[in-house]
């Protein structure tokens, strides 16, 4: 991947941001906490106050 390419990156744990500051934690998936997603993050992680939820579709909840 080339620099300054890639803004957010979704996976099956977590919604993360990438800024000029480093990664930011936006959303985790049903049932896996802040710390998990962190201790499976091969980089430092920022976990604001208000990291929220994904909200999955129905379909696949």
């Amino acid at each position: 991947t080339g620099r300054a390419c890639v803004n957010r990156v979704i996976t099956d744990l977590a919604v993360i941001d990438v800024t000029a500051d480093g990664f930011t934690l936006r959303e985790t998936a049903p049932g896996v906490t802040p710390q998990e997603v962190a201790d499976n993050t091969g980089a430092p992680l920022t976990i604001p106050a208000d990291v929220g939820e994904m909200q999955l579709p129905a379909a696949v909840a």
